[in-house]
Order: C-alpha cells, then structure tokens, then sequence
C-alpha cells in the first residue's frame, strides 16, 4: 500500500469515526430535548410551535441558533397567565423544517412569520424578537404594520455592526452549503462541545448559564448538524439588508420597545439599542444590568417587560 493510500485510509477512517459520532449525539439529543409543542405547515415545511394561555397575543421569535425553549425558561409561563403567547422554532432551527435553498434575509424571514401568523389565526400580536429575532420583528413592521399590534424587542439586532463578529462565531463563516454540510456531519458537534466554555462565555456573560438551559432550554439541540447547517446560513445573512432596513426606521408606524444588557457581549447595546432609539420617538429603551441571553437568565424581567409594552400599545 502506497503513503498515498494510507493516508486516504486513515483519512476516511477518521470521517466515518466523526459522522458516527455525530449521528449518536443527534440521536441522544433529540431524546434528551423532545418536541414539546405542536406542528403548523407553512411555505419551507412543517413549523413547530408551543400555545399557552388566553388574552392578547404574543408573539415569541427567538434569535441565532436559538429555538422556543429560549423563552421557555420562565418567559412563556408568566405571560400565560393573562396572554395567549405562541413560540415558535424559527424555520429551520429546533423542529421547524426549511430547505437548504431557502431565502434567509430578513424580508423573506418576515415574510414566514407572516404565513405564521395566519396559519395560527393571531390577531394582531405583539412581536417579540430576541437578538436575530428582533431584526425580523422589525423589517415584519415595515412589512406590514397593519398586522401587528407593536414590537417588544430582546437585545436586537438592528444596525449594521461597527465592529467584526466575535471569534466564538468564527466556525459559522461558511460560505458554501456543501461545506456546510461536510462541517456540520463531522466537526460542528465535537466541535461544539470541545468550543462550549468560550461560546458560553460570549453569549451568557457576564451571567452564568442557568443549569436547564441545555435541556429546558433547548441549547443541546444546537448542537445537531442540521441546526448548525441552518445557524450557518443565518449568520452568513444576518448584516445583509440591515443598512436599508435602518434608512426606513423613521417611517415605522408602530410603537417599539427595546430591553437591552449593559454588559452584552455579542452586541453593543449602546450601537443597536441607544443609537435605534434615538432614531424615532415611538421607540422607547429600557437598560438592565445583564448579557445577552436575557430570556433565559432573567425570564421574569422580560415577561414583565414584555407584558408593559402590550399594555402600552394602542387599543390595550
């Protein structure tokens, strides 16, 4: 056998050793971390969603290879309890399908929230959107605000960035869903848990992760090939159509709130959340000391937070 050989051998050898390794953790999780809602159909396929309560409507998108377990540590509960609150897994994240080819900027992800809506019958909801989420929610009202009663906004996304993502994110940077796909099947999960303490870091700090974030949560099931595919995609668009977005804030027909951390460390809140609210004075700020991944680590701060800005939008 020639070196060349060998080193194929070896080569392979050690592909089909990851693709085992991943597919028995896709497996594991997906035990661990059930569907726990139900399923709706909309354009890029089956939609998995959870309802609670009775009231006024709020919807609940969540952000970058998040799914609904984000709100689901605490957030959903306590709006259910004078809402009807639906969240959802946004297409392609959680147990939401979406095809590979499918548009990921935000218009078109608006667009899909739009087909939610009517596929549940919600009238009129409230928006809530956390980080990637909250550029959804927004370009959803300059969509058609018409349909929506506001936004309540969730560290978001909402300018174009001055400075360069963060390196946890370094391993999102592909540009080819062939790639992507070679990645996701082979070193996306060792990967993920070998890189788990600086992601963390980044997204939770200077907070500590609570202890049913994995599971309550939803975070393991990032950790499957297709959601790392899709988390992907998202990221490689997220700046895309941000700097047109923002040129037509100051034609927004809806009241905004916006709950940021001061000490978020994947987005400067005082680039996406000081500079939009002095933008138009139907967007109002709110500053709590905290990081990024507010839903999860101070649910009952954005529930009450949430639960004022429906009570502060007209016909309340």
């Amino acid at each position: 056998m020639t070196l060349l050989a060998i080193v194929i051998f070896i080569a392979l050898l050690w592909g089909i050793g990851l693709l085992s390794y991943t597919l028995r953790w896709k497996i594991r999780i997906e035990k661990i971390v059930p569907p726990r809602g139900q399923f709706t159909q909309i354009s890029t396929g089956k939609l998995h969603y959870v309802e609670r309560g009775t009231g006024p409507a709020v919807l609940l998108i969540h952000g970058l290879g998040g799914q609904l377990g984000n709100f689901d540590c605490g957030v959903i509960d306590n709006l259910a309890r004078d809402h009807r609150v639906i969240a959802i897994d946004r297409p392609g994240m959680g147990y939401s399908e979406r095809p590979d080819t499918a548009p990921t900027g935000h218009p078109e992800n608006a667009q899909l929230m739009f087909e939610v809506i009517e596929a549940l019958k919600i009238d009129r909801p409230l928006v809530v959107g956390h980080s990637l989420g909250g550029a959804i929610s927004l370009a959803m009202a300059l969509q058609a605000p018409e349909k929506l009663r506001g936004l309540a906004l969730i560290a978001p996304l909402t300018l174009p960035s001055k400075t360069a993502p963060a390196a946890a994110f370094n391993n999102l940077k592909i540009s080819s869903n062939w790639l992507r796909w070679l990645i996701a099947w082979t070193l996306a999960t060792p990967g993920g848990f070998r890189n788990a303490a600086v992601v963390l870091d980044q997204i939770y700090g200077p907070e500590t992760m609570p202890a049913n974030a994995p599971t309550q949560g939803g975070g393991l099931l990032g950790l499957r090939p297709r959601h790392f595919f899709n988390t992907s995609r998202d990221f490689m668009a997220s700046g895309r159509g941000l700097k047109q977005m923002a040129e037509r804030y100051d034609s927004l027909a809806l009241p905004v709130r916006v709950l940021y951390g001061t000490e978020d460390r994947t987005l400067d809140h005082t680039r996406q959340g000081q500079e939009l609210a002095a933008l138009h004075p139907a967007i109002g700020l709110t500053l709590v000391p905290g990081g990024h991944m507010l839903p999860v680590t101070q649910p009952d701060t954005c529930a009450e937070f949430i639960r004022k800005a429906v009570q502060d939008m007209p016909g309340a």
